[in-house]
């Protein structure tokens, strides 16, 4: 059995984790980051990111790589629209150019984030399989092949179904009713011609009670579309999404009656169909602290998708990085420094994000969602 100490260990690659690694490298401190995935490049890392001012934007700031920011902003994306189930135009706001809130493809925004960290930063193809408390704040983490690490601090940035979240809660994520499918255009300019000018040139919603049709133009002229529906998990497990042709017609069939140029982004998608039924931790959630174990991201405050999800994990990561640097002796001190800011930042955004879940697909859809673009300015609405 191979073993080694770490002071600091990060479970999981994700912006949170890496956010939290470069700051610490900011200010001179070491950690280690131990990724399931096998390589950078072994999976597409989602599609495009409305980075918020005051935490997404904050956080790179303090990780130094605002030039690097801006470098991989997609112009003009923050425009949006909302369509009505026969394409009609139902609102339109342009992108007004002052870039309040940027666009960027979370691939791009990871690599940079990869890029500023030290060879051996990351180690890739550690899938932890177990997580074992041994006292004075200590943790011991197995991996897959049976090596194992000790760590003086363990920090959980591992998504939704964190191995880390258990020494701390018995919170498990639950299903919110709703799933979102990604499917894909390429070329759409050439090649979709009519689906790509009712998408515009930022952000398309067509919403309706329960279900909707959400997508956005990226980099490279390529249409990423959210299909959005209000089903059981037992519909969900009914499609079989090993066999994309049947997942697709079985997907579209729910938007029978609708425009062609919209639902020619589920019928035309040139990737197979993926289903990511949206889960919740319990609102507000929060733990006791423990010795030696915090968390941030999806694993801390997971909830459904409002456009705050990658912004709050990266400024978690910034702002636990920051309370390591000034407490670098004490990690108890900048766990409770840490935790003491983080409960009460987070609770109010599960608010929030079922909000913006029912404005999309609640009984009063897509007048409701329209009512949000009139009464908050257009750069603060966005949904990822």
């Amino acid at each position: 059995m191979n073993t080694s100490n770490h002071p600091i260990a990060i479970v999981g690659a994700g912006l949170g984790g890496l956010t939290l690694a470069r700051v610490l490298h900011v200010h001179g401190i070491p950690a280690t980051v131990y990724e399931a995935d096998p390589s950078a490049e072994s999976r597409t890392q989602g599609g495009q990111l409305d980075i918020h001012e005051d935490d997404g934007q904050r956080a790179l700031a303090d990780a130094g790589l605002t030039d690097e920011f801006r470098a991989i902003i997609h112009e003009g994306a923050e425009a949006s629209r909302v369509l009505d189930q026969h394409a009609k135009l139902l609102f339109d706001a342009p992108d007004d150019g002052k870039a309040r809130r940027p666009e960027v493809l979370r691939g791009d925004l990871r690599r940079i984030l990869l890029d500023s960290l030290p060879d051996r930063t990351v180690r890739w193809n550690h899938k932890v399989t177990g997580v074992r408390p041994l006292g004075d704040g200590r943790h011991e983490l197995t991996f897959t092949d049976g090596s194992t690490v000790t760590s003086g601090l363990l920090v959980g940035a591992d998504g939704a179904w964190s191995r880390v979240r258990p020494l701390l809660s018995d919170a498990e994520p639950r299903y919110t009713g709703t799933t979102f499918i990604d499917t894909y255009l390429y070329d759409a300019d050439e090649r979709h011609t009519a689906t790509a000018e009712a998408v515009g040139v930022g952000a398309m919603y067509a919403l309706s009670p329960g279900k909707g049709i959400i997508a956005h133009r990226e980099a490279g002229n390529v249409l990423h579309t959210y299909v959005e529906l209000n089903r059981s998990a037992e519909w969900i497990a009914g499609i079989d999404f090993t066999d994309p042709a049947a997942a697709t017609a079985r997907v579209a069939a729910e938007f029978d009656g609708w425009a062609p140029e919209l639902t020619a982004l589920i019928t035309d998608g040139e990737t197979a169909p993926v289903a990511r039924m949206i889960h919740t931790l319990p609102d507000g959630h929060r733990w006791e602290r423990v010795p030696g174990v915090t968390l941030l991201g999806d694993a801390a405050h997971l909830m459904p998708p409002s456009g705050d999800g990658a912004n709050l994990a990266m400024f978690d990561g910034a702002e636990l990085g920051k309370a390591i640097a000034a407490h670098p002796d004490d990690f108890e001190a900048a766990l409770t420094a840490y935790e003491g800011a983080l409960f009460p930042r987070t609770e109010t955004f599960y608010a929030d994000a079922h909000e913006m879940l029912d404005l999309c697909l609640g009984d009063r859809a897509p007048h409701g969602f329209i009512d949000l673009f009139n009464d908050v300015p257009q750069d603060q609405v966005q949904l990822r």
